[in-house]
């Protein structure tokens, strides 16, 4: 089974502000780069979204690190996922 996945708009503004930060630091191939792997994580999480790490007790909060500098935080409903926000693992832990 394939979960719909769903972003907050957290999850674009979080997303947005971490690629522009990668273009203005190494350029357009490494955002493409970037962009890809992003695109290969989210097709992971849709077709099996209880193989990242949980943090919560609950495990419906789940934590992928999509790069050594960037995360992807979701949680896992019924039958959709929802992307909450992105992290440049270099900030304080939200957790």
């Amino acid at each position: 089974m394939k979960y719909d996945i769903e972003f907050s708009i957290y999850a674009f503004e979080t997303y947005d502000s971490i690629t522009d930060q990668i273009e203005e630091r190494w350029g357009f191939k490494i955002l493409s780069d970037f962009e890809k792997r992003v695109v290969e994580v989210l097709e992971k999480i849709q077709g099996s979204p209880f193989i990242f790490q949980a943090i919560d007790a609950g495990q419906r909060i789940r934590k992928c690190v999509i790069h050594g500098n960037c995360s992807v935080f979701y949680e896992v409903k019924e039958n959709q996922v929802e992307i909450l926000f992105f992290l440049d693992n270099r900030q304080d832990p939200v957790f």
